[in-house]
């Protein structure tokens, strides 16, 4: 059997309000797991979250105005793009409003 690493684990004092306290207890009760321990889950969350490269949020979109009729300019002139269709919906917001 290998030999587990050893855990320091190191006290600490929270504050809670009585809605966050509440909500702890509840979570603790429903994953069947200690207050401490959804404190630790939750840490590791939104570490795991944090952690996450900024880029990584736009991988979904790669590729995806490739199959659109996507002007070569786009990255030096998208304001101008962004400001032209903007101006297009509210043309059309105009008509649809009346």
């Amino acid at each position: 059997m290998a030999a587990r690493a050893k855990r320091i684990r190191e006290p600490i004092q929270v504050y809670l309000t009585s809605t966050e306290r509440a909500a702890l207890d509840r979570l603790a009760r429903e994953l069947g797991v200690s207050r401490a321990e959804v404190l630790r889950r939750g840490l590791e969350t939104i570490g795991g979250q944090r952690a996450r490269s900024f880029h990584s949020a736009f991988e979904p979109l790669v590729g995806t105005a490739s199959s659109l009729d996507t002007p070569d300019d786009l990255a030096e002139r998208h304001d101008e793009y962004l400001a032209d269709d903007r101006e297009r919906q509210r043309g059309k917001s105009r008509r649809h409003s009346s």
